[in-house]
C-alpha cells in the first residue's frame, strides 16, 4: 500500500520521507553497535548505563526489566550510539514493526546491538504523533514488505531513510496526537484492569494452594491423577496436504499460547480423515500443554469445543476429575512455586526448554481436597466473567481506536 496515497487530498500535509527530514534537520539513521563492539563481558549486573536492546523494546516505549547495563568506559567508546529524546529505536530483525521513541528518562543511553536509531533533529515534527503514525498497520506491511531475508526479515538503515512520511501542519499533528492519545488512554485502562484480574486469580492460588507441606497434602505425578495423556499424530498420520477448508477442527501452539484457550489460525481435517485419527480427539476440560515452538504454555478445553483433535506440538490431559480440577493444574502448573521450581523455571511466565510429555507424566503436584478445588474454580469462573466483559469493552475500544487513527491520518478528523 502507498503510505502516501491515502492522503494525496489532504492539503497543507507534507509528502516525505525519513532520510528527505533527516537530511533537511541535520537527523540521521544509525545501526547500533556491532557485535565486535560490544561483548557479553561488557555487561555488568548493577548500576552502568543501560543498553537498550530489541528485547527491551515493548508497546511502543522502552521496559527496563530486564536491560542491560555498560560501565562508563564502555559507555565512552560507544558515544555515538548515545540516544537523545525523541530519537526512534527500531528492532533490526525478526519483529521489525517494533519500535520505541525515547523520553527524556532514557537519554544518554545507548543504543544496543540489533537496534537501528532515528534521528528526525526536525522541529516540526511532533514525537506523539510520530509514535502513532509508526503504530499504523500500513506502516508495519510497509516495513514488513521492504524487509531483507526470507526466513527472518531485516531492516537496515537505507530501508528506513526510503520509509514515507505524511505530516500535517505541527498545529494538526499535536490535534491528531491529543485525540489518539485519549482513545488509546482507554484502551490502556481496560488492560490495566485484565493484568489486575490475572493477578487476583495468582493471589487467589497462592494463598490457598501456595504451602502445601503446611497442610499436609498428598503429592502425585500427572500421569497418576490423568486417565489419559498424548500428544497429536506425528510424520506421515497428517501431511500438510491434508488440511481442508473446512471441517473437523485441528488444534496446535496458537490455541493454548496466550496461557488460555483461544481460536487462532484455522486448521481442518476431512470427517474420513478424522475417523483414522479419533484416538487424538479433545474433549470439553482436557489441559493443552504446548511442547514445542513456546514451549510451557497452557489452557483448558473449553465446555462447548466442537469436535477436534491436537497436532504433535501439543500435550492434551484427560484428567480423572474425582482427584484434580482441569482449573487446577492448570494454575498449579503456572503458578505454583514448587512445580516451577521442580520444571527448572525461576518466575512466572517463563519458556520452559526441553518440556515433553514424559516431563509431564513425571510431573508431581501437590493434591489439594477437591472441595478447596471446587472452591477454587468456582472463584475463577467468576473472574473470568469479569475478565470476559473487560475483553468485550477492550475490543470495542480497539475498533474506535482503529476508527479514530483511519480517518485521523487521511485528514478526516
Amino acid at each position: 500500500m502507498n503510505l502516501a496515497a491515502a492522503v494525496e487530498h489532504t492539503k497543507g500535509w507534507i509528502h516525505t520521507t525519513v532520510g528527505e527530514l533527516c537530511d533537511r534537520h541535520g537527523g540521521e539513521a544509525q545501526t547500533g553497535p556491532f557485535g565486535s563492539q560490544l561483548h557479553a563481558a561488557d555487561y555488568q549486573a548493577e548500576g552502568g548505563t543501560p543498553v537498550i536492546m530489541p528485547i527491551d523494546i515493548r508497546d511502543r516505549s522502552i521496559d527496563t526489566a530486564r536491560i542491560a547495563r555498560i560501565g562508563e568506559r564502555k559507555k565512552s567508546e560507544l558515544a555515538r550510539h548515545r540516544v537523545r529524546e525523541g530519537d526512534v529505536l527500531f528492532a533490526r530483525r525478526g519483529d521489525v514493526g517494533r519500535f520505541a521513541v525515547v523520553s527524556d528518562q532514557e537519554a544518554g543511553w545507548i543504543c544496543g546491538t540489533g537496534c537501528l536509531r532515528v534521528r528526525l533533529n526536525a522541529p516540526d515534527v511532533h514525537s506523539a504523533f510520530l509514535v502513532h503514525y509508526f503504530e499504523r498497520s500500513e506502516v508495519k506491511e510497509w516495513l514488513l514488505r521492504e524487509a531483507k531475508g526470507t526466513t527472518m526479515p531485516n531492516l537496515n538503515t537505507s530501508i528506513l531513510r526510503k520509509l514515507p512520511l505524511v505530516l500535517p501542519p505541527l498545529a494538526e499533528q499535536r490535534r491528531i496526537a491529543a485525540i489518539l492519545d485519549q482513545a488509546e488512554a482507554l484502551r490502556a485502562k481496560r488492560r490495566h484492569a485484565l493484568a489486575q484480574l490475572d493477578t487476583l486469580i495468582q493471589s487467589l492460588f497462592l494463598e490457598m494452594f501456595g504451602d502445601p507441606a503446611r497442610h499436609g497434602w498428598p503429592e502425585k505425578s500427572v500421569a497418576a491423577l490423568a486417565s489419559n495423556i498424548r500428544t497429536g499424530p506425528f510424520g506421515s498420520q497428517l501431511l500438510h496436504s491434508e488440511f481442508v477448508g473446512s471441517g473437523i477442527a485441528v488444534l496446535g501452539i496458537d490455541n493454548a499460547v496466550q496461557n488460555q484457550f483461544v481460536w487462532g489460525r484455522p486448521r481442518f481435517i476431512t470427517e474420513h480423515k478424522f475417523r483414522q485419527l479419533k484416538r487424538y480427539q479433545v474433549s470439553p476440560g482436557d489441559v493443552l500443554i504446548t511442547i514445542m515452538g513456546t514451549c510451557g504454555r497452557c489452557a483448558v478445553v473449553p465446555d462447548d469445543i466442537p469436535t477436534a483433535i491436537n497436532t504433535k506440538h501439543l500435550c492434551c490431559i484427560t484428567l480423572d476429575h474425582t482427584q484434580c480440577l482441569s482449573t487446577y493444574l492448570h494454575a498449579c502448573f503456572l503458578l505454583h512455586p514448587h512445580v516451577l521450581h521442580r520444571l527448572g523455571i525461576r518466575e512466572r511466565g517463563a519458556v520452559m526448554p526441553g518440556l515433553n510429555m514424559q516431563v509431564i507424566k513425571d510431573l508431581v503436584i501437590p493434591v489439594p481436597p477437591l472441595p478447596l478445588q471446587h472452591e477454587f474454580a468456582a472463584q475463577v469462573s467468576a473472574v473470568e466473567r469479569l475478565k470476559a466483559a473487560q475483553r468485550s469493552s477492550l475490543a470495542k475500544l480497539g475498533a474506535l481506536f482503529a476508527s479514530l487513527q483511519h480517518r485521523a491520518f487521511r485528514g478526516e478528523l
